[in-house]
């Protein structure tokens, strides 16, 4: 059972939210995109209802939400260290690929080896509310993946003609419709049921799939810009920075910001050695973790399909293509 809020409520109840959490959700920055006069959808902390990007799917995803593209971990002087406080608890409106994406977020932060301090107390805050997905977008194959939909979340919402309809699982949230005007009402939750793109992952690849010469047309084509790693919602690979302040040297912050596999210096290590230096090395090194070696140690794949990836790239590399060459590799050699 849920509730229909008409403006004046869902104002109201969206006043309430904001003063303890930072309420984030997709919308529109104007004149921010790659190109001249373009806008860039992307996750932000809203101010009122209507900033809600609902028809279109965000250029980047909720991630930066809970793991800021440069997040300072620790301040430092010449003799003492100070974590930085913790700022509200964030409440996120995200979509069902990306409540998919936050469990591969978990089971690499929390459940591969220790847990990650930084990640753990905020994602142990934040709340998540599911948004009614009633189309699917470009480049979405959602349903192949098995993510179109999920019961994994703190609450649900789509929108009406004129009002919001909203169901609460989690109690703290649910205290906040106090003394709100609502009534009672129950809908089915919006989903995709179908993609136009249809992929299918391999069962199995031949032993020889590292070396396969369809990584040789990647080579040539992908410039390394790490775009797709950027806009993708399981990526999850970030580099160290220390900061010095100008007026002492000797105090400044460690930051961690976001990294990626597909661009110069990621697997450069001491000695002047580095590791995948070709694009179609790198292409291959993260395809494959993205569809096998992560469905060999965790059961399911890595990607999401939420085809990010397949959209931002700047050379048109498809993501998607190259699913399909590694399906019917799989065949052939099986």
């Amino acid at each position: 059972m849920g509730y229909l809020l008409r403006q004046g409520a869902a104002s109201q109840l969206l006043e309430k939210w904001k003063e303890e959490y930072d309420v984030y959700a997709p919308k529109v920055y104007p004149g921010t995109g790659c190109y001249s006069d373009t806008d860039v959808v992307r996750y932000g902390i809203i101010d009122s209802w209507d900033e809600i990007v609902w028809d279109k799917k965000s250029d980047y995803s909720f991630k930066e939400a809970l793991l800021p593209i440069s997040d300072t971990i620790m301040y430092f002087t010449e003799n003492s260290t100070k974590i930085p406080d913790e700022g509200k608890s964030p409440l996120i409106f995200l979509r069902s690929c990306e409540l998919h994406a936050l469990k591969r977020l978990d089971e690499i932060y929390l459940h591969n080896g220790p847990e990650d301090y930084y990640y753990k107390r905020i994602r142990e805050r934040a709340k998540f509310i599911l948004m009614g997905c009633d189309q699917s977008f470009e480049s979405c194959f959602c349903v192949s993946m098995g993510t179109n939909t999920c019961d994994q979340h703190d609450g649900y919402i789509h929108m009406e003609d004129d009002a919001l309809y909203l169901e609460l699982k989690d109690e703290e949230l649910q205290v906040y419709l106090n003394d709100l005007e609502t009534d009672q009402a129950d809908r089915e939750h919006q989903y995709v049921k179908e993609n136009a793109d249809k992929v299918q992952i391999p069962d199995s690849l031949p032993e020889d799939i590292a070396t396969h010469e369809v990584w040789k047309e990647y080579a040539g084509r992908c410039i390394g810009c790490g775009r797709c790693n950027f806009v993708c919602p399981t990526c999850t690979c970030f580099s160290m920075q220390d900061i010095f302040y100008k007026d002492n040297e000797n105090v400044g912050e460690r930051r961690r910001v976001w990294a990626s596999c597909q661009v110069d210096g990621y697997s450069d290590i001491a000695g002047g050695i580095s590791f995948r230096k070709d694009q179609g090395e790198r292409m291959r090194y993260k395809v494959l973790h993205k569809v096998h070696n992560y469905k060999n140690r965790f059961g399911h794949t890595m990607c999401v399909g939420c085809g990010r990836c397949e959209n931002i790239c700047p050379e048109y590399i498809s993501y998607i293509a190259c699913l399909d060459k590694l399906t019917r590799i799989g065949k052939e050699e099986a």
